[in-house]
């Protein structure tokens, strides 16, 4: 049986960690594993708040029948209808079959779609209350982030947020569930790479979210994913406030495509180059071994970004085709951008990074450069003046 624990008076987390999952969605790594966040709160009504993913369903209602004692829920909360959270829903309802299920007016095609149900069902809207006895629930629309029916719920009396994924993190709750219990720098590169990827291509709505959370007395958050916010509030606000506006470091990325060095050695020239210009947040990627979202989330982070690549059967490396169609749908605005390629017998790359680069409409701070097999004298000076055309940018807007 899962472990319950109390997190403010009658009102319990009954998540449960994942450490055998290796990908998230079937294409995230997962190297510190994920948790999944569910609560319970227990009035004269009874709510459950979330699911979890359907892998650990068993243990999961086992432990919300023993809480219980021999209640029944009433209501089941779908902030959002992703499977990572509605996994055991069909579970529960099989348990509890008189249980209503909250949800919003888009909630309940993807509830029918996904599991075939329409019964029991309420719908809620922007500022809708449900009382619970000492406790009442608010309900709060946050379309878009990152799916249409996302919305989250305020417990008004502890002033708790349950927030569905916003705000959450990849990693596991090892012992401590709360920010003031785990290592929050060991889960660092989680937080922003979760942000980043999950949610980093929904900017706008994440704006809109937060001005719209703003007036509420919110004293705890309580995401889907990562450690409850009790000490960190304001901390984790502020970061999606940076990141939704795209706002970022002095600082370039370097992600580089090659079957036999060549391409490579031209990063490294480039890099060099940054270097001798007083650029200390280089970040070299090479993209045959580095899963894209870890270089999404450092292209997140830094201003300037500089792609390189071989040519590939008349076209681009195909591990490079996976970041820029990454870049391409996630839409990262507000960065800087140069190029480069090498070709052996055919090019095919330029023209790849010559339409992402129109697609993607970043400022591009020097023209491209392609050279044939090993890179010659005047190859390596070309790659330089990229480098120092980037950090003359960066020194111009970060001086």
């Amino acid at each position: 049986m899962n472990q319950a624990i109390e997190i403010k008076e009658n009102i319990y987390w009954i998540g449960v960690n994942d450490r055998r999952t290796h990908i998230f969605e079937n294409y995230w790594p997962l190297p510190k594993g994920v948790a999944y966040n569910s609560y319970l709160i227990v009035d004269e009504k009874v709510v459950v708040v979330d699911t979890i993913e359907r892998s650990k369903m068993d243990d999961y209602v086992d432990t919300i029948a023993t809480l219980l004692a021999g209640r029944q829920v009433d209501y089941i909360i779908v902030n959002h209808m992703e499977p990572d959270h509605t996994g055991a829903l069909k579970n529960l309802i099989h348990r509890y079959p008189n249980a209503t299920i909250i949800g919003n007016a888009k909630t309940f095609p993807i509830l029918k779609n996904f599991y075939d149900i329409s019964h029991h069902l309420q719908e809620v809207k922007e500022g809708t209350t449900l009382p619970l006895g000492r406790h009442s629930l608010t309900f709060h629309m946050a379309p878009m982030l990152h799916w249409p029916e996302t919305m989250v719920t305020f417990e008004t009396t502890e002033g708790i947020l349950f927030s569905g994924d916003i705000f959450g993190a990849f990693g596991t709750l090892d012992g401590g569930i709360f920010d003031d219990e785990v290592d929050l720098d060991y889960l660092e590169e989680e937080i922003s790479r979760y942000y980043s990827n999950i949610v980093g291509k929904f900017g706008q709505p994440a704006q809109i979210a937060l001005k719209k959370l703003a007036p509420l007395p919110v004293r705890m958050i309580c995401a889907t994913h990562g450690p409850i916010r009790r000490a960190h509030i304001a901390d984790i606000i502020a970061k999606y406030d940076t990141w939704s506006k795209y706002e970022t470091d002095k600082g370039v990325v370097i992600a580089f495509s090659s079957m036999y060095g060549n391409t490579e050695r031209m990063a490294d020239t480039i890099a060099r180059a940054l270097a001798e210009k007083g650029i200390k947040k280089i970040r070299v990627h090479d993209t045959s071994k580095t899963h894209p979202s870890y270089i999404i989330n450092d292209i997140f982070r830094f201003r300037g970004l500089i792609l390189g690549s071989c040519a590939y059967n008349a076209g681009i490396f195909p591990t490079m085709e996976t970041l820029l169609s990454e870049l391409e749908q996630i839409g990262v605005k507000n960065h800087l951008l140069a190029y480069f390629g090498e070709k052996s017998w055919s090019g095919g790359a330029i023209r790849r990074f010559d339409t992402f680069a129109a697609n993607i409409k970043w400022e591009i701070v020097h023209p491209h450069h392609e050279t044939w097999g090993t890179p010659k004298n005047d190859d390596r000076q070309a790659c330089r003046d990229i480098a120092r055309a980037m950090a003359d940018k960066l020194d111009n807007l970060y001086p």
